[in-house]
Order: structure tokens, then C-alpha cells, then sequence
């Protein structure tokens, strides 16, 4: 395997990270603050607790979930989109480098970048609310495999994008409702039982709820279910850019 190719890299996407800090830390980050403010006061003085932690903290994994997706897709997605936009992929695909190199490089600064800021937004989370951690290793498994994971279908999402509009389209329509869709902000079982079934297909849930035990204790799935859902999502990204990398398409066009 090519090393200094995925170091080269991985050293210029997070070159470029820190070249547009505010961006790409700080706003996040802000962001979230105002949701810890804005639920907490608003909504978590009128449910004081969710199976029995406080509404405060329950949301906690949710909206770590919420920034993390939207900021790895994001993250990759812009991180291959723009080299096709200026034509320097050609320079990547006549590098001997294969394709699990050059995605490894890309996925791994953007999941690095998402990491970065998830663990920001959980140390800002304790000025906020009272907050334990259950499974600590479980926590960071969890949220290490979501970065990847997310980072992979954001790096799809790159390539397949034509323009800055399509690159937006996934994070802004798909990703946001299913993440607040995905029990991020509630318990599923609080739902009723027809819409609970319903809730079960959005592949959000089983993050959120792995995420969520990882905290509390407390999933609306089974641990091994969650894990499963997610290594079974990043088997699937990376059978679609091997097949991306394969056919050329997108690419070489």
C-alpha cells in the first residue's frame, strides 16, 4: 500500500481545515451550543426526563449524531468534488495510487475533521448539562465508525455531484430530516406503535440508538444490531466507490 500517497493526502485536506478554522470548527460547534440552549430551555423545562434521564443530557448523543453526519458528508463530499472541479483528479487517477489509497486519504481527513469536532461538542456539553458516560470504549467505537462511514457516502456524494447545488442536496434534504427523524431528540418508543415501526427503516435510528447506550444504557435497538447496521452501511460504500473507481463513472467524464 501506497502510504505517501494517503499521507499526502491526508495532510493537505487537514492543511485546508485549518486554513478555514471558523468554518470549519467553530460554526459548528456554535451551532450546536445553540441547540443545547435552545432545547434545554425551552423544551427540557417541559419534559424533564426521557426513561429516566434528564431531557438535558438524553439529547446529548443526538446532537453529536446531528453534527457529526452532516460534517463528514460534507466534509468528503467537498474534499473530491473540488479536485474534479478544477480537473486535478486526473493527477490522482495517474498517480500510482489505486482507488483505495486516494479514498482512504480523503475519508480519513474528513473523518478526522468530524472526530475532531464531536469530541469538541461532547467536552462543550458538559457546560451545559450534567452527563455521564456509561461505555466510554463503546462511545468512541461508535462514533469512530460513524465518521468513516458517513465520510465514505459524502466522498460518493463528491463524485457524484455536478455541481456546488447537488453537493448540498444530500446533507441539507436526506441527511437533517433523518437524522431529527432518527430519535435524535426523543425515544422512539414514545412514538406510536405504527410510526415506530415506520421509524425503524431510516438507518439513522440504529446510530442514534448505539450512540445513545453507549451514554445511558438505555437503546431502542440492540447494541449488536446498531453495530451491524453500520459496518453493513460502510461495506456497502466501499463496494460503490471500488465499483465508482472500477467503471471510471463520474470520473472520466
Amino acid at each position: 500500500m501506497n502510504l505517501e500517497a494517503v499521507r499526502a493526502i491526508y495532510v493537505f485536506e487537514m492543511g485546508r481545515t485549518f486554513r478555514t478554522l471558523l468554518q470549519s470548527v467553530v460554526s459548528p460547534v456554535l451551532s450546536t451550543s445553540l441547540y443545547f440552549i435552545v432545547f434545554g430551555a425551552a423544551i427540557g423545562s417541559r419534559i424533564q426526563e426521557v426513561e429516566g434521564v434528564s431531557y438535558g443530557a438524553f439529547i446529548v448523543p443526538g446532537l453529536i449524531m446531528l453534527t457529526v453526519l452532516t460534517q463528514s458528508v460534507s466534509n468528503a463530499s467537498f474534499g473530491i468534488y473540488f479536485p474534479k472541479f478544477i480537473g486535478t483528479i486526473y493527477e490522482h487517477l495517474s498517480a500510482p495510487a489505486s482507488f483505495l489509497e486516494i479514498t482512504a486519504g480523503y475519508v480519513l481527513a474528513a473523518a478526522t475533521k468530524s472526530l475532531a469536532i464531536g469530541l469538541i461538542i461532547l467536552a462543550t456539553s458538559f457546560f451545559f448539562v450534567e452527563l455521564s458516560i456509561a461505555h466510554p470504549f463503546w462511545m468512541v467505537i461508535f462514533l469512530v465508525l460513524t465518521c468513516l462511514s458517513f465520510s465514505l457516502l459524502g466522498f460518493i456524494i463528491g463524485i457524484w455531484a455536478r455541481s456546488f447545488e447537488q453537493l448540498q442536496l444530500v446533507p441539507l434534504l436526506v441527511i437533517t430530516p433523518l437524522v431529527f427523524l432518527g430519535g435524535s431528540f426523543y425515544s422512539i418508543s414514545m412514538l406510536p406503535p405504527f410510526w415506530q415501526s415506520v421509524t425503524l427503516f431510516n438507518p439513522v435510528v440504529y446510530l442514534v440508538s448505539g450512540f445513545r447506550w453507549a451514554f445511558f444504557g438505555l437503546a431502542d435497538v440492540s447494541l449488536g444490531l446498531s453495530l451491524a447496521a453500520i459496518l453493513g452501511f460502510t461495506g456497502l460504500c466501499l463496494a460503490v466507490i471500488w465499483w465508482i473507481f472500477t467503471t471510471g463513472w463520474r470520473l472520466r467524464q
